[in-house]
């Protein structure tokens, strides 16, 4: 394992943010990567600029695409989900069809998967659903991963790890987020037996010991750089390393504090503090 690891920006806490204004703010902190969302891909073709062009302008800021996130309608309890609000519409929306088939003209290797509608599957019909995203994927090269989250209908790291397994497919795996981790246990023995492999996106940050009342808020707007306050981001990765896990390694901070602030002046920090808590990680 590298100490200097290649580090890649999460998109969805600049979901206010072009996606072109993102690439030499990523690149001038220390990113050579981003994830993306698929509204970035849309908005731009919708205004006449095709994947090809996308593509190329990323690469151009030095930049690599590694995932695309996410698609957030792939239950079959997902298509009733929710109310007429805007958020619960764009939801709907990220079908698997639609997301994979986004990320494939943009060259992403990977497809997350999220739950965040408050639907609770039963085994059997997670693993079926998240078998034909993987199938899906699968056409393209790619890989599919669960993320799971403490408020939603998949809320820890054996949920989705049940899911994966059930679902047998050898391009499926997880996403692993250290704020998700922590806050819903941090089941490190579970994590120790899962192989390094299947772990295909790791993302890191940071939070105070105490969680507030009410996680999805706590997650959306309060979360620190790494290595700010108590999560034990030396182990997470210790633990990552030791199973084997090479993927990579994304920092995604959604933060009230920093979200006014100019994109370049907020993440300037972001990559030295990751490095920084890998480096420690890996030289003791």
């Amino acid at each position: 394992m590298t100490n200097d690891p290649m580090l890649v920006l999460s998109a969805p806490p600049f979901i206010h943010v072009p996606l072109l204004e993102r690439l030499a703010p990523a690149r001038a902190a220390g990113f050579s990567a981003i994830s993306l969302m698929p509204g970035d891909i849309w908005a731009l073709e919708e205004a006449g600029m095709s994947a090809a062009d996308i593509g190329k302008r990323i690469a151009d800021h030095g930049l690599a695409v590694m995932e695309m996130d996410c698609t957030a309608c792939w239950l079959p309890g997902h298509r009733s989900a929710g109310d007429d609000a805007p958020m619960a519409a764009l939801l709907r929306s990220l079908t698997p069809e639609r997301v994979v088939e986004t990320a494939a003209r943009i060259g992403s290797p990977s497809v997350t998967a999220v739950e965040m509608m408050g639907v609770t599957p039963s085994l059997d019909e997670a693993a079926e659903a998240f078998a034909h995203l993987c199938d899906l994927a699968a056409r393209h090269g790619m890989k599919a991963h669960i993320e799971f989250l403490p408020f939603g209908g998949i809320p820890d790291l054996a949920s989705a790890w049940a899911i994966v397994q059930a679902a047998g497919r050898p391009n499926g795996g997880l996403t692993l987020d250290s704020w998700h981790f922590f806050r819903s246990g941090a089941n490190f023995d579970l994590l120790e037996s899962i192989p390094g492999a299947r772990i295909h996106t790791i993302q890191i940050n940071d939070a105070p010991p105490e969680p507030q009342s009410d996680l999805m808020h706590e997650t959306m707007t309060a979360r620190l750089v790494p290595g700010q306050a108590s999560f034990d981001l030396t182990r997470f990765i210790r633990t990552l390393d030791r199973i084997g896990a090479t993927a990579p390694i994304s920092v995604e901070i959604f933060s009230a504090e920093t979200s006014s602030l100019p994109m370049a002046e907020a993440i300037a920090s972001w990559a030295p503090a990751a490095r920084d808590i890998i480096r420690k990680a890996r030289d003791t």
